[in-house]
C-alpha cells in the first residue's frame, strides 16, 4: 500500500498543478482581453485618444493584481478602426515558464456621428 501511494502522489500532485497553472494562464489571458476591450472602447469613441484607450487598459491591468503582470499596451488602426493590442505576463507555478507573454488584440470600428436621415 505504501509502495503505490508513494507511486500515485507524485502524478497526482504534479496533475494538480498543471491544473492550477492552467487557470493562471486562461486568468491572465481573459485579462488581457478585458483590457484590451475596456481600452478599445475608451480609444474608439467621440474624442477617444491612444493616449485614454492605454491609460484604461493599464488601469483595469492595474486593479488584477500580480496575476496577469501587464507587458505592453499598444494602440493601432486607422481612420474607420481603431484598434489596441494587450500584452501580459501569466504568473507561473513552474520553473522556467515565468516568461510566457500572452498577446490579445481588439479592433473596433470607430463612432461617428450620422445625422438623422442623414449617410455615413
Amino acid at each position: 500500500m505504501t509502495l503505490s501511494l508513494a507511486i500515485v502522489f507524485p502524478a497526482v500532485l504534479a496533475t494538480v498543478v498543471l491544473v492550477v497553472q492552467a487557470a493562471l494562464w486562461w486568468y491572465a489571458s481573459q485579462a488581457a482581453l478585458t483590457a484590451a476591450r475596456e481600452g478599445a472602447e475608451a480609444g474608439r469613441i467621440t474624442g477617444g485618444t491612444p493616449t485614454l484607450a492605454v491609460r484604461r487598459a493599464t488601469d483595469f491591468l492595474d486593479r488584477q493584481g500580480a496575476l496577469a503582470e501587464p507587458v505592453e499596451v499598444v494602440p493601432g488602426g486607422d481612420a474607420q478602426m481603431f484598434s489596441l493590442r494587450v500584452s501580459v505576463r501569466a504568473q507561473s507555478l513552474l520553473p522556467g515558464m515565468s516568461g510566457m507573454t500572452i498577446d490579445r488584440q481588439v479592433t473596433a470600428p470607430r463612432e461617428k456621428f450620422v445625422p438623422q436621415g442623414g449617410r455615413p
